[in-house]
């Protein structure tokens, strides 16, 4: 396993780094996202979306660059998506957690157009606080572009959560909203695959007092979903954000994987990753990634088929950086 350190909190005008999100090009370029959080670190601090990029498998990076700065205002919640149909890199984000906007770039990272707010397309009235991802979106076999989401419906830190989706079928001209995840009040941030016989598969963050991740089905591309179930074979007394991505589907390779990451200990702490060999049904025990302090988590796969982790870890807390590793799927477990 190779791993770098991409971001450092304290580090160059910001006080905490937060927030990974890691996509691949059509391309092959490497681009990791996260938050600056520029004076305190709290969540609705001065906050710019980041992003450095890679165009050799993460051996080299290129320098810190701002995908957004509004100013004072708080620009968060990244989660990004690949047309691999066009090539054209999506990235939805937050201001000040409750007004969504996405913006795009078409030379791999280099630039980014002016966002676009969406949140009258995304967004139900009553609903207080809203949050894309963060992570990774999917694009599904049909072409559709699957955005993650969670919102409240009160702004108090334990108001009432709940689970969606919105999706672009015309290449992100617009967006649709999809249905709430079997009701309120059990789970906030999430991603999403499709299995190989096209559902969607959503894997959850618990609410404080659920133990395990949670998740549910779509049989229509993320417009409506199963009721929510319990994963008991993927622990988180933590509740902590949590990915999922595909690494290996049975029609192009010897078998179908589905690969997920978390913190598994009773705290945040001890990031794990387990294969699914069944869709999603059932996961292994785990490979113990990093044992320490750790939080959020996002995964992708490089064109050579290495699997990388973008994380938040430290020594004594989880955010004192965010870390890029690259590993093989020997390393992740059972082959």
């Amino acid at each position: 396993m190779k791993e770098t350190i991409l971001f450092v909190s304290g580090q160059e005008g910001y006080h905490t780094y937060r927030i990974p999100a890691i996509i691949v090009s059509k391309a092959g370029t490497i681009l990791a996202f996260c938050e600056g959080r520029r004076n305190t670190g709290a969540d609705d601090d001065d906050i710019d979306l980041l992003l450095r990029r890679s165009f050799d498998n993460g051996e080299t990076w290129t320098p810190k660059q701002v995908v957004w700065d509004n100013g004072e205002d708080t620009t968060g919640n990244p989660c990004a998506v690949v047309d691999g149909d066009t090539g054209t890199i999506w990235l939805a984000f937050c201001r000040n957690n409750d007004r969504v906007y996405v913006t795009n770039s078409t030379d791999d990272g280099a630039s980014w157009a002016t966002p676009v707010e969406i949140t009258s397309e995304v967004k139900l009235p009553e609903w207080a606080s809203i949050g894309t991802g963060p992570g990774h979106g999917a694009q599904l076999r049909s072409g559709r572009l699957l955005i993650p989401c969670w919102s409240d419906y009160y702004p108090e830190p334990k108001g009432l959560g709940h689970t969606f989706c919105f999706y672009s079928d015309d290449r992100g001209g617009t967006w649709t909203l999809g249905d709430v995840v079997g009701g309120i009040d059990w789970g906030d941030e999430c991603e999403a695959v499709e299995t190989e016989d096209d559902v969607v598969y959503l894997n959850i963050r618990a609410k404080p007092g659920k133990p395990f991740r949670a998740y549910a089905w779509s049989n229509d591309g993320g417009a409506t979903w199963s009721d929510v179930q319990w994963h008991k074979d993927i622990p988180e007394p933590s509740s902590c954000q949590g990915s999922v991505i595909r690494l290996t589907d049975a029609q192009h390779h010897d078998r179908n994987r589905v690969l997920v990451s978390n913190p598994a200990g009773p705290e945040r702490e001890g990031l794990t990753l387990r294969l699914s060999y069944d869709e999603c049904q059932t996961w292994t025990a785990g490979k113990l990634l990093f044992p320490g302090p750790a939080a959020y988590s996002d995964l992708c796969v490089l064109p050579d088929m290495s699997i990388c982790c973008f994380y938040e870890s430290g020594q004594q807390h989880p955010y004192e950086r965010i870390t890029f590793a690259r590993f093989t799927l020997e390393f992740a477990g059972q082959a």
